[in-house]
């Protein structure tokens, strides 16, 4: 097996246990944590529900980027990757992580203005910087990804 097949399937299995600790999160953790919480801060209570809906939403965004980018695996060991079949399945992940990124601003701008002390505005807003650096390190990467293409498809037509 060589060394890019061995990362392959151990990326693989790293993705599989990801996506069930997400699952897990989802169903389990989620609920009971935000209701637990709700009782604790009766004055913070009303975010329960608004909160549940965004962290499930982001997580499934961060599940969509697996299963794509599982599908794109499955490209690069058939060779298949430079090829425009890709392209749905990277535009699938540019969009998911804009629609996570963009959740997020929103409710950085929300906590932003509603808390008064600085620590939660600040863990938002890295996280947020960091979101938006991931967005657009993947927007170049589909550009690299679409000039490869090409060249591979000009190097097919020569020989």
């Amino acid at each position: 097996m060589t060394t890019m097949g061995r990362a392959v399937g151990l990326l693989r299995v790293l993705l599989a246990v990801l996506f069930a600790g997400l699952v897990v999160a989802q169903v389990a953790i989620l609920p009971g944590t935000l209701a637990y919480l709700a009782e604790e801060e009766p004055d913070l209570a009303y975010l329960r529900w608004p909160m549940l809906v965004f962290s499930i939403v982001e997580l499934v965004c961060v599940q969509v980027v697996i299963v794509c980018t599982w599908k794109l695996l499955t490209m690069v060991k058939a060779d298949r990757i430079f090829s425009e079949a890709a392209f749905a399945w990277v535009n699938t992940i540019v969009w998911s992580m804009g629609t996570a990124w963009v959740l997020l601003f929103g409710v950085f701008v929300y906590v932003t203005a509603v808390v008064s002390g600085p620590g939660l505005p600040v863990l938002l807003f890295g996280t947020v910087l960091a979101g938006g650096v991931l967005v657009l390190l993947m927007v170049v990467m589909r550009a690299l990804l679409r000039q490869a293409t090409t060249l591979r498809s000009d190097m097919d037509a020569v020989i």
